[in-house]
């Protein structure tokens, strides 16, 4: 019984086509919109944990100053120095790697080219806490960090700039020279891209002590990158941080602190958190459009019980029970409404895989959501097709065949 009341169902819907597609615009609409707002939303979250990750693994920046950014308070307190890097990673627990990081901004010569970039003084630990990896060549020997001796490793984009037009030739042992001095090219970083702290691979990475003497001529450090082990509490970790560096640098009990921890691990999930908040939001208002759409079936369906009056009459007269006249009726709303999701579900899938080229994001595809809107079109066809159904099985045969 349930297959020719489903056949019913499909012949009644193909012999107005337009309308039955106009009905279901709707749904498809509605369910369109939610899929694809969704899928950019996990993707925009990945894009943000990507980048982030990018910075460091489960990496705290620690920067003189009672806060973060411009304005923290950072004028005129004292800055770091490389016993604080050697202190935290001996005396702390949890700690993976600790790399003191100068940065300055230099104009860079070689090749016949120049270019403005980044000059980065640090250790070998450097490379550990920002997750880098060498495309080619070397990190520094221990002497030459001693020694502070004359060698660089670039980053890709200042590889591009220099040599990137010269066939064959890729940097590694070539001169490159940084202000007075000119030092030998012994690695090229693996190319990261952009982050929301700019370009990541525009950067020219020295010995920490061939920037102090031959760049800032200062013992000084501005930051000091601290990575964490897997595993380790954060929460513990900081608050040892804080601290041993009150400690060094010599602050009373009622002091406030003159330096900042910045968690990278927060910052991921404070972002994501909002980019989930947003997209449930953006996903809700799309959801209206569903009820908009149930609506439509709805009035459709009160119209074709109208139009088919007598033939229900005739059903019903010939000795078609109610339930099989409900279910009828019932099955055509499910069926036009399943057929608006998938529908839309085809164009969602299409248009944010579209969307996430377009916006260089990464395509989070979410066989949940696509499920659970197929199931909720179907609800919908259930719960506005009800009325209409229960209409048409509760009609008087004899007013039925009577009507006009």
């Amino acid at each position: 019984m349930l297959y020719s009341v489903f056949m019913l169902a499909l012949r009644s819907i193909r012999r107005n086509l337009l309308r039955s597609f106009l009905t279901i615009l709707g749904i498809v609409i509605g369910v369109s919109a939610v899929i694809t707002m969704v899928t950019l939303g996990n993707g925009a979250t990945q894009s943000i944990k990507t980048q982030i990750s990018g910075l460091g693994t489960n990496l705290l920046m620690v920067r003189p100053g009672q806060r973060p950014g411009p304005g923290g308070g950072g004028a005129g307190v004292p800055q770091f120095i490389e016993g604080d890097a050697e202190a935290i990673a001996s005396q702390i627990g949890g700690v993976a790697a600790v790399a003191p990081e100068g940065r300055t901004s230099v104009t860079v010569v070689a090749n016949g080219r120049n270019w403005s970039t980044t000059v980065i003084g640090s250790t070998n630990a450097w490379f550990d806490t920002g997750n880098w990896k060498l495309a080619s060549g070397r990190i520094f020997e221990s002497d030459e960090q001693r020694a502070g001796a004359a060698v660089c490793i670039i980053g890709e984009t200042v590889r591009r700039e220099i040599f990137g037009g010269t066939i064959g030739q890729t940097g590694l042992g070539e001169q490159l020279r940084v202000r007075k001095f000119s030092c030998t090219i012994i690695g090229i970083l693996t190319a990261k891209g952009q982050s929301g702290m700019g370009d990541q691979d525009d950067s020219v990475v020295v010995p920490l002590r061939t920037q102090q003497r031959r760049i800032t001529g200062s013992h000084k450090v501005a930051t000091l990158l601290v990575s964490m082990r897997d595993g380790s509490d954060s929460t513990r970790l900081k608050a040892s941080l804080t601290q041993l560096l009150r400690e060094r640098r010599n602050l009373a009990q009622d002091d406030d602190d003159n330096f900042n921890i910045f968690d990278t691990q927060q910052l991921a999930a404070t972002l994501s958190g909002t980019t989930q908040v947003l997209t449930t939001l953006l996903g809700a208002v799309a959801a209206v459009s569903l009820l908009v759409g149930g609506i439509g079936i709805m009035n459709i369906m009160l119209v074709s019980v109208t139009e088919r009056t007598r033939e229900i009459g005739l059903r019903l007269a010939i000795g078609a029970l109610e339930n099989e006249v409900l279910l009828q009726f019932l099955i055509e709303a499910v069926v036009l409404s399943a057929l608006g999701g998938v529908i839309g579900i085809v164009i969602a899938t299409a248009a944010s895989w579209g969307l996430s080229i377009l916006m260089a994001m990464p395509y989070a595809f979410d066989p949940f959501i696509n499920l659970l809107s197929l199931a909720f079109s179907a609800g919908i066809g259930v719960l506005f097709g009800y009325f209409p159904a229960r209409r048409a099985a509760r009609m008087d045969p004899i007013e039925a065949l009577r009507h006009e």
